[in-house]
């Protein structure tokens, strides 16, 4: 394989970090079909490797050997200087020309979604239900057996498309695997179509960019110019009040009254609620620790004295790998079964239907009316940016302007408030 090479833009520090962030790596060649490469990222540098036999046909097989030590110091493991990565690149090449190559067949969405998911475990651990259900039931079934680098941008675009204009589904009555379409013909179903397709296209983009990062000859241009639909994510309004709280609470069926108590007591999503154990609660504390969370970062989930009692009649005779909040039967909550359940509860309590979500968005502006400060709040609903909380709870707060603006109107004197009457609803 020959001597260890030099390269004035790679082998140091400073000059990889004047080179232009770029899609491609900076690639130098080691020999005939050999490749040391250096990606150049956003925030950080990656040492990759190319291989292709001398005189043979199709693509190069690819490998990312670690880090750069571009910000950090290198560790001779996943951190790596330009000498340690042309060794590692060395080592692979050799076991390449042994003939332990590996055929390189079809590089499929399934195989770059499948490696998405790998990285997203590395960092981040275990992963949520909604992404997993993402990948597997909505994207994989429709372009998963497509080829990566045959990919364009009428097949990624005509299939954000449709997922914009596919109904929604509901399912029957008495818990049935069938499920029923629903139309989405007018506009608010339509916004909340664009707004599920526009979430759908981000996952399949961010597993494709992750795969482009090492595979130069990749169709970039055939998902990254098509767009998301705009204007379709706004902030949802639909909050109970305390009375409505209760109301609904009364409403629910026996069953499924601790389920909903849970949620206006501690802001927790349905999903976590049914995956919380006996084990996750701290009676000194007085917490709950949701450990199944929508972005697989655990949070505690505080009590006040509703919410201590609440659990303490839950877990009565209960072992500690117990669910909290179990079936009449025993066993688990199960995905989809709150919706009949809860539309139910409204008709019973004579309060406009919404969705078990808006149980833990109520628990959020109850706190915001409460004056509780937003970034508290955020803490407490497991938000990963202040900003999510301040766009769905901000104008409910005691606020300076507010108060400002209400004592600069005042005075106007044209209403005559001895003709204005309480209407009940």
């Amino acid at each position: 394989m020959g001597r260890a090479v030099k390269d004035a833009k790679l082998d140091k520090r400073d000059a990889r970090l004047k080179l232009a962030v770029q899609k491609e790596p900076y690639w130098r060649l080691i020999s005939e079909g050999a490749h040391l490469g250096y990606y150049r990222g956003t925030r950080v540098g990656k040492w990759v490797a190319r291989y292709k036999a001398p005189g043979t046909k199709g693509g190069y097989a690819k490998r990312t050997l670690g880090e750069a030590d571009d910000i950090r110091d290198a560790d001779g493991d996943t951190i790596l200087t330009f000498r340690q990565a042309d060794d590692a690149a060395r080592r692979w090449f050799a076991e390449k020309e042994r003939g332990d190559i590996i055929p390189v067949g079809p590089f499929t969405v399934s195989d770059a979604l499948d490696d998405y998911e790998k990285a997203f475990k590395a960092r981040k651990g275990e992963i949520p239900t909604d992404l997993r259900s993402r990948i597997d039931e909505i994207i994989k079934p429709t372009l998963g057996h497509h080829e990566v680098a045959k990919l364009t941008k009428d097949i990624v675009g005509d299939w954000h498309n449709a997922r914009a204009t596919s109904p929604a589904k509901l399912r029957s009555r008495k818990g049935s695997e069938k499920q029923n379409e629903r139309a989405a013909d007018d506009k608010e179903s339509l916004r909340k179509r664009r707004s599920t397709a526009n979430r759908d296209l981000t996952v399949l983009k961010a597993a494709l960019n992750l795969a482009a990062e090492t595979r130069d000859w990749l169709p970039v241009a055939a998902w990254s110019k098509v767009k998301a639909f705009e204007g379709v994510d706004v902030a949802k309004r639909r909050y109970l009040n305390d009375d409505e709280a209760r109301r609904l609470v009364n409403g629910s069926d026996p069953e499924f009254r601790p389920m909903v108590r849970a949620a206006l007591l501690t802001g927790g999503r349905y999903g976590e609620l049914r995956h919380a154990q006996v084990k996750d609660y701290d009676r000194q504390s007085r917490t709950v620790f949701l450990v199944e969370t929508k972005n697989a970062v655990p949070r505690p989930a505080y009590l006040d004295d509703d919410g201590v009692a609440m659990i303490e009649q839950a877990i009565a005779g209960k072992k500690p790998s117990d669910f909290i909040f179990m079936r009449p039967d025993g066993t688990q909550w199960q995905k989809s079964q709150q919706q009949r359940r809860m539309e139910d509860a409204f008709d019973r309590a004579k309060v406009d239907k919404t969705t078990f979500h808006d149980l833990r968005r109520s628990y959020g502006a109850r706190l915001a009316r409460s004056g509780v400060p937003m970034a508290v709040i955020a803490e407490a609903m497991g938000h990963k940016d202040e900003r999510i909380t301040r766009k769905h709870y901000a104008h409910l707060a005691p606020s300076y302007v507010s108060e400002t603006v209400r004592e600069a109107l005042s005075g106007l004197g044209i209403v005559d408030k001895t003709n204005v009457t309480r209407i009940a609803g």
